[in-house]
């Protein structure tokens, strides 16, 4: 695998600080594939000050030239479909068919979302005898994760560009190698030098000084709720916006008038999507007593069409994967039916997760309560649509969820209801345009479309 041996920093390749690096791994075969810097607070610093140097520049861009520039980067991303697809593949496990519909095609859409925003966006209005103002914050600091690495990148750096931030992006160790092609993609778009920067590193180390360094003006965050809290208690004590999408435990709540057949198979499909490694998966399948065997069968079923090495990938690393089977181990202990699945490791190489589905598990299992990040699937029963609701809303995060109804209006009424940040309702597709962002330990703030750009400004006022 390609991998550049320094950091992107002021519109160049430069050396990083110290000779540490990161081994990164092909987790289908636990073989090592590339190395990449282990940044440090030093070489953070300086990504920070190129930042800060180009902020002035950016933000007095004209819009309509910020969108040109966007628009360069989707096209030079779409341009990298392939090598993108297959970089995915190699440092995160994804199947290929994945890689290329979605780790690869998605963030193109959603550059080019950006692209069109910010030409159109009404950074200006009045209101009465106001004109008031949105500009951007300033310097950004983009902390991504693993799964979702090229589409978590865009959407925390094109909307970021589009107000007229500069970013410092630090990615996740597991899966830098898609950042370094994001890097030398706005290179060949024409970002402006300084105006994005790129430090690989251990999120401990340069994530950390990322977070804390004073001349970073937002902290935009995506990962787990226990690293955002900390994030979220060092922004407030510099008095520092975040912006924080953390986990999930969602519920999909399969009404008694719901296609069942429809609802369970594309439920199962939703949490076997990336190997389950999607904060926003459908982990708790909510259905009503007197249809829930039938359910359990259905799924039992459904689950089975979901292979590992072919239609499941592996999980990113040892470490994941070891934390899953030990929810599972968990499951099983506190009593829930293995209906599909285990905790046994299904392939000899790799770090696999059997596919696994657990029926007759109760609200408070941990299993039902913590997010598990893997191919596991709960089927909890309700009494009635009180009951069920009181399930959904049961746990501390809300980040998604899907509501299944005999018609939409009935499946929306209940919807209305639910804690949570984003609902598909009758199998709605994902909407690029749409906010994502989460209620409760979920986060704070939104990503995407408009309301994703919004978090990147503040506002002034001007009275006449």
């Amino acid at each position: 695998m390609k991998a550049h041996d320094g950091m992107y920093i002021g519109g160049r390749w430069r050396p990083a600080s110290a000779p540490e690096t990161i081994a990164v791994v092909d987790p289908a075969d636990e073989q090592v594939i590339a190395h990449v810097p282990a940044g440090t607070a030093e070489d953070v610093d300086a990504a920070v000050r190129a930042a800060r140097a180009a902020f002035p520049g950016w933000a007095s861009t004209p819009p309509a030239e910020r969108a040109r520039h966007i628009a360069a980067l989707r096209d030079e991303l779409g341009r990298r479909a392939e090598e993108i697809a297959w970089t995915v593949t190699a440092e995160l496990g994804a199947p290929p068919a994945l890689a290329l519909a979605v780790h690869a095609s998605l963030p193109v859409a959603v550059a080019g979302s950006y692209a069109e925003l910010a030409g159109s966006y009404a950074f200006e209005e009045k209101i009465g005898t106001s004109t008031v103002l949105m500009e951007p914050v300033g310097v950004v600091g983009a902390i991504t994760p693993w799964n979702y690495p090229l589409h978590q990148i865009v959407a925390k750096v094109a909307p970021a560009l589009a107000a007229g931030c500069t970013v410092v992006l630090k990615p996740a160790e597991d899966t830098p190698l898609t950042a370094q092609l994001f890097a030398e993609a706005a290179h060949e778009a024409g970002i402006p030098a300084g105006v994005f920067n790129l430090v690989t590193g251990l999120g401990p180390v340069a994530g950390q000084a990322l977070a804390e360094h004073e001349d970073v003006d937002l902290v935009s965050f995506t990962g787990s709720t226990a690293v955002g809290r900390k994030i979220g208690a060092t922004a407030g004590g510099a008095i520092k916006r975040v912006a924080l999408e953390l986990g999930g435990k969602s519920a999909n709540v399969i009404l008694p008038s719901a296609d069942l057949a429809k609802a369970v198979n594309v439920g199962i499909a939703n949490v076997m999507s990336n190997s389950g490694q999607t904060c926003s998966a459908w982990t708790r399948m909510l259905v009503h007593k007197d249809r829930y065997e039938e359910a359990v069968e259905l799924a039992a079923a459904a689950v089975a069409k979901y292979v590992p090495g072919e239609r499941v990938g592996p999980l990113v690393n040892a470490k994941q994967q070891e934390r899953v089977r030990g929810y599972i181990e968990k499951g099983i202990e506190e009593g829930a039916r293995l209906v599909a699945g285990g905790p046994e490791a299904p392939l000899g190489v790799g770090y696999y997760v059997s596919p696994t589905v657990f029926a007759d598990v109760t609200p408070g299992m941990t299993i039902a309560q913590e997010e598990i990040f893997g191919p596991v699937v709960s089927i909890l029963k309700y009494e009635d649509e009180d009951d069920a609701l009181a399930i959904a809303n049961g746990t501390v995060y809300g980040l998604a969820g899907a509501v299944w109804a005999g018609d939409d209006s009935e499946a929306v009424a209940f919807a209305r209801r639910m804690d949570t940040g984003q609902v598909d309702i009758n199998g709605g597709r994902f909407n690029p345009l749409a906010p994502f962002g989460g209620y409760k330990q979920s986060g704070v703030g939104r990503e995407l479309g408009p309301h994703g750009l919004a978090e990147y400004l503040q506002t002034k006022s001007l009275q006449f």
